[in-house]
């Protein structure tokens, strides 16, 4: 596997980040609403889209 040290960085600060939050994945996320709501920049939801089923074979 080749090495790439912007790939080792992403990691090196992806585990930073998660080790602020004891690895708690409720807890990034609780973060990152509180961030946007302290933000003034409108964000988006779009709700669920329903399943659509596949058939195969015919």
């Amino acid at each position: 596997m080749i090495e790439d040290p912007i790939v080792e960085e992403i990691r090196k600060y992806r585990a930073e980040h998660a080790a602020r939050y004891d690895n708690d994945l409720n807890k990034i996320c609780e973060a990152l609403r509180q961030r946007e709501k302290q933000s003034q920049k409108e964000f988006v939801t779009f709700g669920p889209k329903p399943l659509q089923s596949k058939q195969y074979g015919r």
